[in-house]
């Protein structure tokens, strides 16, 4: 039985029950381990499957697996139950950064607004022992940002003898994991080198956040809330520049759904609350997106950027014109008649896989591709939307769909905060620490992801 991702004639996988190796959290936890049992105990597990993931084409190590099967709410809970113990010294400073593309699913599944929903899960991670909760759209600022301006060096850079064009985004984890282990060199100088926003998050939160509370990155426990099982994976491969050697963004990724189970198997009394700034500002900001259906909007916003420094175009509503398939679209700027921008969303691997055919053969017509590997965008990753037979929660997508178009979109240039982050963070939007914080560098297959000594 093929994996429905799989790009092999002869596929070595077999059902999820049929083969336990397969698995990639069945590896004991920590918490399984010490047999620690602990009054969250009960709520704790939960289960990927590498055929839950885009990298499942032989991505995967036998460490990597051992590393990802850490990645739940069992671990989650162990540090809880640390906090809970006399010995301050093993205490952690515990933080949750929750992705933009989770609340609308809360909102449903609680029947709040995405307001009342934010400072509900809020509320309900703090009755836990959660010390301080973030919502990520500040990370997703910086990666559009920065991809804004790369999308403007690659143009002027670009020649048919050193192309730099097409740009691929850089902030689907499945994506660019199935780039780097599977295609290799012919795709990988493509992508952006702007971080994700999960990446970005966990330097803001191990770095920034942390020096201004005067804490070690250490003894922060950093949790992501996300809606797809490729950011535990992503997890595995951050490095925060200036913490200490092998720290990483992020120490457990739960997905929405594994929140919301807990949240409906617990019996604690929860109390509303605001959602943290990395600022300390007690002012509580307004939830809002970024212009996009379904995703952090990359395409829309860097279209702009482009259309207006490059051609002196403003654009007022981005236009799709669907390609394929509704998960397959182009927008182009023109001028009597000439195309000057050609940008294209491809979401989904049938989608993904032809664009890759047609830039390996010289034939993408495209100046810019936002890749996603979740057909129907991050609203549809499979940590929130799955129905009951695996398949995706129709009903569930258009009411998520339809609560996140309700959400206010504020583009990234207007964000104060950001601003105020690029000058004390980074010391300047241009200084050499941004390349270091804000960017990364790909390796083809079998090369090493970071500068951890870890055998792939």
């Amino acid at each position: 039985m093929k994996c429905e991702h799989c790009t092999r004639k002869e596929c070595s996988k077999k059902t999820k029950t049929d083969d336990p190796e397969n698995a990639s959290v069945g590896a004991p936890s920590p918490a399984q381990d010490s047999g620690e049992k602990g009054e969250f105990h009960k709520l704790a597990d939960a289960k990927i499957f590498l055929s839950d993931c885009l990298a499942c084409d032989s991505c995967v190590t036998a460490e990597e697996g051992v590393q990802v099967s850490q990645q739940n709410a069992r671990d989650f809970f162990r540090v809880l139950n640390l906090n809970k113990k006399c010995d301050t010294s093993e205490h952690k400073v515990l933080a949750v950064s929750v992705c933009p593309q989770s609340l609308p699913y809360f909102a449903a599944k609680l029947s709040l607004s995405v307001t009342d929903a934010s400072r509900r899960l809020c509320g309900f991670l703090k009755s836990l022992g959660v010390h301080y909760v973030f919502d990520m759209a500040v990370a997703a600022d910086f990666s559009i940002l920065e991809s804004q301006k790369e999308f403007v060096r690659r143009y002027h850079q670009h020649s048919e003898q050193a192309p730099t064009l097409p740009m691929l985004t850089s902030a689907c984890p499945g994506w660019v994991r199935y780039a780097e282990r599977v295609l290799g060199h012919p795709i990988t100088p493509y992508l952006c080198t702007a971080k994700s926003p999960q990446q970005i998050m966990g330097s803001l939160v191990k770095d920034y956040f942390a020096r201004r509370q005067n804490l070690s990155p250490d003894t922060i426990f950093h949790v992501i809330v996300a809606p797809c099982y490729d950011k535990k994976l992503e997890a595995l491969r951050e490095d925060v520049p200036t913490a200490s050697p092998g720290s990483r963004g992020a120490d457990c990724v739960l997905t929405s759904g594994e929140v919301i189970r807990i949240m409906e198997q617990s019996d604690l009394s929860v109390k509303d609350a605001a959602v943290d700034t990395l600022s300390g500002d007690p002012k509580e900001e307004e939830v809002r997106r970024h212009e996009s259906t379904s995703s952090d909007g990359h395409l829309a916003h860097v279209f702009r950027h482009a259309a207006k420094e490059l051609f002196n175009e403003d654009v007022g509503e981005v236009t799709y014109r669907t390609l394929r398939n509704k998960d397959f679209q182009e927008v182009t700027l023109e001028r009597s008649g000439e195309v000057l921008l050609r940008f294209a969303a491809a979401y989904g691997f049938r989608n993904l896989q032809n664009v890759v055919l047609k830039l390996k053969k010289g034939r993408l017509p495209f100046h810019f591709v936002e890749v996603l590997a979740c057909a129907g965008g991050c609203l549809s990753g499979r940590g929130q939307a799955p129905a009951e037979d695996g398949r995706a929660d129709r009903a569930l997508l258009r009411q998520m769909e339809g609560i996140y178009a309700a959400i206010p979109v504020r583009p990234p240039e207007t964000s104060a905060l950001v601003q105020e982050l690029y000058q004390e963070w980074l010391g300047g939007a241009d200084s050499p620490r941004v390349r270091e914080a804000l960017h990364t560098a790909y390796q083809g297959p079998g090369q090493p992801a970071s500068s951890r000594d870890i055998k792939w």
